[in-house]
């Protein structure tokens, strides 16, 4: 029999991409707060979503991640990748949500975790400022005045840059942020006549469990988002931006909630 939580399958089971939840993450993000083109940013809500103020997030993140049995950050290559997405405002039944249009990472073993959550995953390189606890002219202080940069390329194009600039610890977290966040788990059909109507395609709000934050830092931020021939990310290009945050946080995912088969929706 073969064995596997995700392909591929195999006699003992070890070479699947993503083993069997639950999954353990741990993370610092550097994130900035903005504001896009409330119409452009509804375009992108799928059905059963509905259009906020156009406030948007983007973080950039360096992860750590191990299996509920393994000790993968022993292999580190197996265990950390960075991870920039893109989070909007909008409602469900009236109660304010996240949705993400866009997210890149560089690993394939975070993209299948992803994909299985609904996160609509792509590759991408992302690079975060690092901060250490020493005095060097190579390292920012997290205390104010601390400055901080991240980028995003993917497909050898720059997608995004932003800088913070700390300046008070002890804010609330960035909006939208990730305790109410909504995703689409979406799988298509190959067969002739059936391209129209996904195997899968549901509408899903995430679930975390243990988790926990450190001190959120808050300051100035910058945020450019850069035109592109094909992807549709400078449409979420800011008008504003708000604030910028530096903080790291830790949490486990082993569960979701289906809120909508969307399959009624996609044409026969």
């Amino acid at each position: 029999m073969l064995k596997g939580y995700t392909l591929p399958r195999t006699p003992r089971g070890t070479s699947c991409l993503a083993p069997e939840p639950p999954w353990h993450y741990a993370g610092t993000a550097l994130a900035v707060e903005f504001v896009a083109d409330p119409a452009r940013v509804a375009a992108f809500l799928p059905a059963g979503l509905e259009p906020a103020d156009g406030r948007c997030a983007a973080y950039f993140v360096e992860w750590q991640y191990a299996s509920e049995t393994g000790e993968e950050y022993l292999d580190p290559v197996r265990s950390q990748y960075r991870e920039t997405i893109f989070l909007v405002s909008a409602g469900y039944e009236g109660e304010p949500v996240a949705y993400c249009p866009f997210i890149f990472v560089d690993q394939d073993v975070s993209l299948m975790r992803g994909l299985a959550q609904g996160w609509p995953k792509q590759s991408g390189s992302t690079w975060v400022t690092r901060a250490y606890d020493l005095p060097s002219k190579a390292t920012p202080a997290v205390a104010p005045g601390g400055r901080f940069g991240a980028t995003l390329a993917a497909r050898d194009r720059r997608l995004a840059e932003a800088t913070v600039t700390l300046r008070e610890p002890g804010a609330a977290l960035p909006t939208p942020n990730f305790a109410r966040a909504v995703n689409v788990r979406y799988f298509p059909e190959l067969a002739a006549g059936r391209h129209g109507r996904p195997a899968v395609h549901e509408l899903v709000r995430l679930k975390s469990r243990d988790v926990m934050m450190s001190t959120v830092w808050k300051g100035e931020a910058t945020l450019a988002v850069f035109d592109n021939p094909y992807l549709e990310l400078p449409d979420l290009r800011p008008t504003a931006v708000l604030a910028g945050y530096r903080f790291s946080f830790a949490l486990t995912v082993d569960d979701l909630v289906l809120l909508r088969d969307l399959r009624g929706d996609d044409p026969a």
